[in-house]
Order: structure tokens, then C-alpha cells, then sequence
């Protein structure tokens, strides 16, 4: 019998839900490196054991710093499972991919990803990585959407669902409020 795999994206936005400012940029996304509520709830997210997934800007970003002697001095605990952790990596320009557990796909995406929801050991987290998030959704590929919405009015920027051009139902399963002011919400389809 062969058993499925969860697709999960996890993303953080800000309260005009952009996931990126007008210059792709995700930086007003960190929070204050003392706040230990959220670096717990962090922490205890990269201890899942789930394969990561990326499309190629994501991928290059957190390969960029994750691996650094920075990583593991500001947050030792998601360094370690984040360097640890399998990673896919879904690009059609990238040659190789170098970060330690890391595979590189660059066949049809839908397809790709039925198949590692079938293979995969563990679920599966997207991180960042948009134009793959919008892809999926609208192919009704995504079984869980976890979002952080952060208090914060960007004005412009890109939307996760930016090529989702239908009606996607969904429903509420938990949430939780930060001291910070961020609220994270999972939402499954209906």
C-alpha cells in the first residue's frame, strides 16, 4: 500500500498579503532575533523532519546563508535540521545544486510532485517560493496551507497565488497569536 505524502506550504506574508516587497526582497519577514516565543515556534517547525522544498530564487537564498558559520551562531538549532534535512529543488537553469541533501528536478512540476508525494520520506514543506506555490494550488497539488501573517502593510509586491486564476475553498484548522503581533493560521481545502 503506498502511503501519501503531505504537501504543506509554510509562508509568511504581510497584512496586504504579499510574501515579497516590489523588490522580491523577504527581509521584513525576520523577526527580532531575542524573541524567544517565536524562536521556539521556529525551532520546534525545523525539528519535523519533512523534505523542503524550493524553486530556484528560495533555493539560492537560504542555501546563501543556512550553511554559514552566521546561521549557526544566530539560530544553531534550525541551522542544524535545515542543513540536515532533505531538500528538492525544482529549476529548469540550475546545472547543480551544492547545499548538503539536495536534489535537483527540472521535469514537469505536477507530475514531479506527485511522484515525491508517493516517494518522499516524510512530508513535504514548500518555503517561500511562489511561482511553484501558485502553480500547485491552482492544480489542487497543495494539501495544507500554513501562513504567518505579519503586521505589516507592504503597499506592492507579489502574491503566492499570483497565475491562480479559480476559486479555492478552504477551511480554517488552527491559529495562533504572537506577543509580536504576528498570527500564523492552517488552512486545509475544503
Amino acid at each position: 500500500m503506498t502511503t501519501k505524502n503531505k504537501l504543506t506550504v509554510f509562508n509568511q506574508i504581510s497584512m496586504d498579503g504579499f510574501f515579497t516587497d516590489a523588490n522580491n526582497d523577504m527581509s521584513w519577514a525576520h523577526k527580532d532575533p531575542d524573541d524567544s516565543e517565536w524562536n521556539e515556534f521556529v525551532a520546534g517547525n525545523a525539528e519535523g523532519g519533512s523534505v523542503l522544498l524550493f524553486g530556484r530564487i528560495t533555493y539560492e537564498m537560504m542555501a546563501g546563508f543556512w550553511p554559514t558559520p552566521a546561521a549557526a551562531q544566530m539560530n544553531p538549532v534550525v541551522a542544524r535540521n535545515m542543513n540536515a534535512m532533505k531538500k528538492v529543488v525544482f529549476s529548469k537553469t540550475m546545472k547543480s545544486a551544492s547545499w548538503n541533501n539536495t536534489e535537483l528536478i527540472n521535469g514537469h512540476l505536477e507530475s514531479e510532485i506527485q511522484k515525491l508525494k508517493k516517494e518522499a520520506e516524510g512530508d513535504i514543506t514548500i518555503l517561500g517560493s511562489g511561482t511553484i506555490v501558485s502553480q500547485l494550488a491552482a492544480a489542487g497539488l497543495i494539501d495544507e496551507y500554513s501562513i504567518v501573517v505579519n503586521p505589516l502593510i507592504l503597499g506592492s509586491g507579489r502574491t503566492m497565488f499570483e497565475s491562480v486564476d479559480n476559486n479555492i475553498d478552504l477551511e480554517l484548522q488552527s491559529t495562533r497569536v504572537f506577543k509580536n503581533g504576528s498570527v500564523f493560521m492552517s488552512f486545509l481545502p475544503a
